[in-house]
């Protein structure tokens, strides 16, 4: 008798460069990835899964991007990462297993959708985790060179033409403790940066189990401890009920006067009340911020005009490489799944990260 091999019938359910769907299927060949790249926003750069706002669908474009979200047994990416046409497409598609987010905190979007728990259990979804660890990492060290060598003092200098008098010491990076606020992929990849720049290095993590390049790990429970023994703070976590305002007034308060901090995981994992307050007072001498509670930041927020404060707006992680990272990852992920094989980056559906 013989068998079947499985395949999988995928759809394209946000933009991606043909060439890299055609990686998909060359990767794993038994997927097929159903696309229409008219029925899709148009990227207006490299991974830009939003798409062009003011695309819109005829009704009849409209019909044919819901047929073929609802004939798939997979999904890339969340359907115009919307979390209300992910649920809508979730109830409509009783063949669908497997959604796969092209965010890294892919895990917010799935909450946002409000499955049931039934429907929870009939999916799995997947995050992009990982893919933007190298990015993202290097901004936390720019972020820290920054504050380390003070770069808005050379700014000004610079403008007035000044040439101190008196030469002024910077700081270095070897001879910082650095602790790193969670240590996943962005985490892991930022420490291992950091000590090949001899600094000393503390993580947080869960699990406890060694990570290269981390000097000590640091219980969760002990942060506000490790903070206060710092000079810098880096943050890569992804943003939970859990993680929420986790860098707030408990963690702040004894932290040395002048520690840097750079925040590269999710806006909300940041208290940002209590981040102005213990800029105004000199203990966090400098921030780098990629991400913010609200995006974009309202233009009412003193963060904009904070001496003490870069603001970038949520783009460290984007590259010419991540559209091509993430095609290979799904190829990857559909390889295992065809094959039985345990997933990668599977969002938790309870903590939903």
């Amino acid at each position: 008798m013989s068998h079947t091999a499985p395949t999988l019938r995928a759809a394209l359910a946000v933009d991606l460069p043909e060439d890299d769907c055609a990686l998909i299927e060359q990767l794993e060949p038994r997927v097929t990835l159903a696309r229409d790249h008219s029925l899709n926003a148009p990227a207006r750069w490299n991974a830009d899964w939003n798409g062009d706002p003011t695309f819109t669908r005829s009704p009849d474009q409209q019909a044919a991007f819901t047929e073929l979200l609802d004939g798939a047994d997979a999904l890339f990416g969340i359907p115009d990462v919307d979390p209300a046409l992910l649920a809508a497409t979730v109830r409509a598609n009783p063949r669908l297993r497997w959604v796969h987010t092209t965010a890294a905190g892919g895990g917010a979007q799935v909450q946002a959708a409000g499955l049931t728990p039934d429907e929870l259990s009939r999916v799995t979804f997947t995050t992009s985790a990982g893919v933007h660890g190298s990015t993202l990492a290097e901004f936390a060290i720019f972020g820290l060179l920054a504050g380390a060598k003070d770069l808005r003092r050379l700014e000004r200098d610079q403008a007035a033409r000044d040439w101190p008098e008196n030469r002024w010491e910077m700081r270095h990076l070897d001879e910082m403790t650095v602790l790193v606020v969670g240590l996943g992929g962005i985490g892991a990849a930022t420490a291992e940066r950091l000590h090949a720049f001899g600094a000393t290095v503390w993580g947080t993590s869960r699990s406890g189990r060694p990570v290269a390049g981390v000097d000590r790990i640091v219980p969760l429970a002990e942060l506000a401890t490790a903070a206060a023994e710092v000079d810098a703070i880096v943050v890569t976590l992804p943003g939970t009920a859990a993680t929420d305002k986790l860098i707030g007034e408990k963690v702040l308060a004894g932290v040395r006067p002048g520690t840097l901090l750079t925040n590269v995981g999710r806006g909300t994992v940041v208290d940002e009340d209590a981040l102005l307050t213990a800029l105004d007072d000199g203990r966090i001498g400098f921030a780098a911020l990629d991400v913010f509670a609200t995006e974009p930041l309202p233009a009412a927020s003193p963060l904009w005009e904070h001496p003490n404060v870069l603001v970038s707006p949520h783009t460290a992680a984007l590259s010419r490489q991540e559209a091509r990272r993430i095609a290979r990852l799904f190829a990857r992920n559909a390889t295992r799944l065809l094959d039985g094989d345990p997933m990668l980056n599977v969002v938790d559906t309870v903590e939903f990260y």
